[in-house]
């Protein structure tokens, strides 16, 4: 997949790049489902949310019974202009997940067709803010979180892969990429195997998993801390979400540039892909059902922690 990675990395590595441009460029390669909403922030510029359905050979879309998986590409901008000039190191979430659909794109004109739909979410801003964060700067972005998933969850996805540099941190430190465990309503469940072997196979190398927390998993704006916002889908959906985060060994802000490396972004969008070939056709599961039901049984719902109580308010 590095040729749509280094393709997509020349597209969106422009001042001027929006969402109207990228939609072109997909759809010039054969996609046709796809919608662009420009939204404004109240006080920190736009963004373009760009929306891409890879309709499947027994797609939901087309009245099949296979599930949908959902690729998020999380980010809080692909440029901090004036500030930086070039693409930054945050901008590898969206580089990951259109990097995806532009192959999904290739797969189909050669034939491959995967049985379930896709669905790949991001968004395009060349000139998003950035803010203060331990132990290195944060990307901001020109909307609040709960916009950001408003546009980005969607109800049809089953499953989501939530791809964001996770870079600013201390707790893994290698080049690659790293899932986490998976959530759902407020748990964090077992790792999936079905994804460990994947990531396995992908990387040839043993798999890596991102340690998460209960703070992670809760929405912002409630004076926790969260690594990044990798985790942030979980918050407006019960469908399944595992992260998947572009590490490296030390800490890059995500407002760096120079700071992308293709090798990695590609396998990343490979193992998202591997992924859709699976779970769409229903040997990949994110996480056990009947395990699920023992663990809400003995002990209730968690989803309180979707949720910002009247206490964090105040």
């Amino acid at each position: 997949m590095l040729k749509q990675v280094i393709e997509i990395v020349e597209l969106l590595d422009d001042a001027g790049i929006n969402g109207d441009r990228v939609k072109s460029y997909l759809t010039k390669r054969g996609l046709s489902n796809i919608t662009v909403r420009e939204v404004k922030g109240e006080e920190k510029g736009k963004t373009d949310f760009i929306k891409i359905v890879v309709e499947g050979k027994k797609g939901k879309i087309s009245g099949g019974d296979a599930p949908t998986l959902g690729i998020i590409g999380r980010l809080g901008g692909i440029g901090a202009r004036p500030e930086m000039i070039g693409m930054v190191s945050d901008a590898d979430g969206a580089v990951a997940a259109l990097s995806c659909a532009l192959k999904l794109a290739d797969m189909k004109q050669k034939g491959d067709h995967l049985e379930g739909d896709v669905i790949i979410c991001t968004h395009i801003c060349p000139d998003a803010p950035t803010e203060p964060h331990d132990p290195v700067p944060f990307m901001g972005s020109p909307v609040d979180m709960q916009t950001m998933n408003d546009m980005e969850v969607d109800p049809m996805m089953d499953a989501i892969l939530s791809i964001d540099t996770t870079k600013g941190n201390r707790i893994l430190n290698k080049r690659g990429f790293a899932i986490t465990p998976t959530v759902k309503d407020g748990y964090i469940l077992k790792i999936s195997d079905a994804l460990l072997d994947i990531m396995q196979i992908v990387t040839g190398d043993l798999p890596q998993v991102l340690p998460i927390t209960t703070q992670d998993i809760t929405p912002y704006g409630n004076n926790l801390y969260h690594i990044n916002s990798l985790m942030q889908p979980c918050t407006t959906t019960s469908s399944p979400v595992v992260g998947v985060a572009i590490t490296t060994v030390s800490a890059v802000p995500g407002c760096a540039t120079g700071a992308s490396h293709e090798v990695d972004i590609e396998m990343t969008a490979r193992f998202a892909i591997e992924v859709a070939k699976n779970f769409t056709r229903k040997t990949c599961k994110f996480y056990d059902e009947t395990e699920w039901e023992i663990i809400t049984k003995l002990y209730g719902s968690m989803e309180q922690l979707k949720t910002i109580p009247k206490a964090a308010h105040q």
